[in-house]
């Protein structure tokens, strides 16, 4: 079974079957977004199916939700949970400190609300996301379509006065036509290569009329689990700083 996947996708299913073993019945649930996330949500809906495992379910994304629904997994809304006891997403990079960039799928708006109304926030990720410093990947920025030019001239002049290596911006695409988040809205891409002061440029940013949210999640995570395309899982713990190593049997990726 592993000999079909990538390299990249085992270590995508190592993180995730780890960062699984943290979800316990019961739960009320956070579901990222994206490639590695959605390794998480089928595995956890074969826990649903194979050992009755019962969580509400909280999507970041209407992506999420549809493939959540798919292999059995009770979706609510943030509204219904009130709280979550969980949250577990994959990210963009994230640095010594546990900081992210997050929104490479667009959903970093739904990935921040649901994030901050955790109990806490897990990041499961491959090697490749694990940097010194953040701004390599571009920062994504959700902007109101009302202004969008005017936005982005505003968006360039705050960055003119940040300490960052870059000040490139583009506006998302999805083919011949601008990129749309779920919640209506156009996201820029900030080509930094390097951030130097991510509190300060959070700030700034967010105080842009016309901005919606940012990218950046800043003292949000609470661990990071790393996998390897060898079966390892490294669980980083932002609290106490521990780092540990475990195996993940690849045989269970069979069938997801």
């Amino acid at each position: 079974m592993t000999a079909e996947l990538s390299p990249t996708d085992i270590a995508k299913f190592v993180a995730s079957r780890r960062a699984a073993d943290f979800v316990e019945d019961g739960m009320r649930v956070g579901l990222g977004t994206g490639s590695t996330a959605a390794w998480l949500v089928k595995y956890l809906g074969r826990r649903v199916r194979d050992e009755g495992l019962k969580i509400r379910a909280v999507p970041t994304s209407t992506r999420t939700a549809e493939l959540a629904r798919q292999v059995g997994i009770e979706v609510i809304s943030l509204d219904e949970a009130g709280w979550l006891d969980l949250t577990i997403d994959g990210a963009d990079e994230f640095d010594p400190k546990l900081n992210l960039i997050k929104g490479g799928g667009g959903a970093h708006l739904q990935e921040k609300i649901v994030a901050s109304a955790s109990d806490q926030m897990i990041v499961i990720a491959d090697a490749a996301k694990d940097v010194a410093t953040l701004g390599a990947f571009p920062l994504p920025l959700e902007v109101l379509r009302f202004g969008g030019a005017s936005t982005r001239t505003l968006v360039e002049r705050v960055l003119a006065e940040m300490d960052v290596d870059g000040r490139e911006t583009s506006l998302r695409m999805a083919g011949d036509a601008p990129f749309i988040t779920d919640e209506g809205n156009h996201v820029l891409d900030l080509h930094l290569k390097r951030i130097g002061d991510a509190k300060a440029l959070s700030l700034a940013l967010n105080q842009i009329p016309g901005v919606v949210e940012n990218g950046l999640f800043l003292g949000i995570c609470d661990k990071v689990v790393i996998g390897f395309e060898d079966g390892r899982a490294e669980l980083r713990d932002g609290a106490s700083g521990e780092v540990s190593v475990t195996e993940v049997d690849l045989t269970e990726a069979a069938g997801l």
